[in-house]
């Protein structure tokens, strides 16, 4: 998830026609009684994050997929909300807002687990650790990259992924890891599993700064896998589990070697972190992050973009299904910002660069297409959904700020904010 300031591209405020419709129907359903409170604690979660995911690619999404008179699996939930993404600024990047998530604090762009002060502060994924919870996070980008990394670290800048990975290990005690960037977890010279300077990219390669920590995590007692075979395999208990280099695909603009083809899929990643936390009598609580909605987007890669959108909407499936044998455990879709200034258009108005419409895109079950357009290939400050079923969903009701997540997983957990 790269920051804003990577792509060397203005951020730009934008709102689109989505996201008016989605404030539409918050006012008109689902509207929140509040005086409903938790009427008891909910014991497990799994929180969804489409990196860069808005309103308008949630439609994208869904129009390719199921059609206008479909439904997603994360647009089928009883409850609905919208959320502010700023941090200490307007234009957030995946640090702050995850930071913001976790910890309940706006903070500056790149810290991670810390306020604005640079103090640490507390996760909810920590308090579930000390409430004797498994823990875990799955993602299609690096584990150490900046979502996955608020919810178990402390450092003030994003990049220190190395330090970031050993904090997982020894710090927060993460239980189980799933996803990619292999590289920060070996020290250079050492390419692990997977070839440093691939044909794809040659630009990765192993270039960790605090020793082997794939040697590390099995001391530790974490089984350690490298595909989907060994992964299904790995008994329960601590489990990491890296399957590429960097990202578990290629961004690049379309046409251009741009690659949405994980070795393991976020569908099955959530799977089985979810059978392997779900044997703690006590609960869990588990991040899931789809990444190339936030990097296809950058690339203004519709295409990819969408592709991506619907891995994770199979994973929200893999989770709803869990939830619906499992009546004491909430499921929550949302996005940490929007990517791109994305909007859905009926006609090509193809102008240069940015602005040239990208499609068509079929609509599923219809005989008509779709464009969609772009006003950036950095982030925007619209606000963006939350959808939620199961335990205590209905307090992720209305419009607040992404702070306010935190504290509503804090009330629906029953955890207590230790100052």
């Amino acid at each position: 998830m790269k920051s804003p300031k990577q792509y060397g591209v203005k951020t730009a405020i934008v709102a689109t026609a989505a996201t008016a419709l989605f404030v539409s129907s918050i006012v008109t359903t689902n509207a929140p009684n509040q005086a409903d409170a938790a009427s008891s604690n909910t014991r497990n979660v799994i929180l969804f994050i489409g990196d860069g995911m808005g309103a308008a690619q949630r439609d994208a999404i869904r129009l390719a997929t199921v059609g206008e008179k479909g439904n997603l699996a994360m647009d089928s939930m009883p409850y609905v909300g919208l959320i502010h993404t700023s941090s200490t600024v307007p234009v957030t990047d995946s640090a702050a807002s995850a930071s913001a998530y976790a910890s309940g604090v706006k903070t500056y762009n790149g810290a991670i687990g810390m306020d604005a002060d640079k103090k640490s502060v507390k996760t909810i994924m920590e308090y579930a650790k000390d409430a004797g919870k498994s823990t875990g996070v799955v993602t299609t980008s690096q584990i150490t990259d900046a979502t996955g990394a608020a919810f178990g670290a402390h450092v003030e800048d994003r990049s220190k992924q190395s330090d970031i990975a050993l904090q997982l290990l020894t710090k927060s005690k993460v239980d189980v890891l799933l996803g990619g960037g292999e590289d920060f977890w070996y020290p250079a010279g050492n390419p692990g599993k997977f070839p440093d300077e691939p044909a794809e990219d040659p630009s990765e390669k192993s270039k960790g700064t605090q020793g082997n920590l794939v040697d590390k995590a099995k001391q530790l007692g974490y089984t350690y896998v490298t595909n989907k075979a060994d992964m299904q395999k790995a008994k329960d208990g601590k489990l990491l589990g890296i399957f590429a280099n960097e990202e578990m695909f290629q961004q690049n603009p379309e046409g251009e070697g741009d690659i949405y083809n994980p070795v393991v899929s976020l569908p099955e990643m959530t799977k089985k972190a979810i059978d392997t936390l779900a044997t703690n009598k006590k609960g869990f609580f588990l991040m899931v992050e789809e990444e190339g909605t936030d990097e296809f987007a950058h690339q203004n890669n519709a295409k990819m973009t969408i592709k991506s959108g619907q891995e994770l909407d199979k994973s929200v499936q893999v989770a709803k299904d869990f939830a619906k044998k499992n009546p004491d455990t909430l499921v929550l879709v949302l996005a940490d910002h929007e990517t791109g200034g994305f909007s859905i258009e009926a006609d090509d108005e193809s102008g240069d660069g940015i602005s040239k419409e990208d499609g068509p895109f079929a609509i599923a079950n219809s005989k008509h297409n779709f464009v969609v357009d772009w006003t950036t290939s950095g982030h925007t400050a619209v606000d963006i959904p939350i959808t939620a079923m199961g335990k205590n969903a209905q307090l992720f009701t209305g419009i607040y700020e992404n702070t306010e997540v935190f504290t509503k997983l804090m009330q629906a957990s029953g955890f207590k904010a230790k100052k």
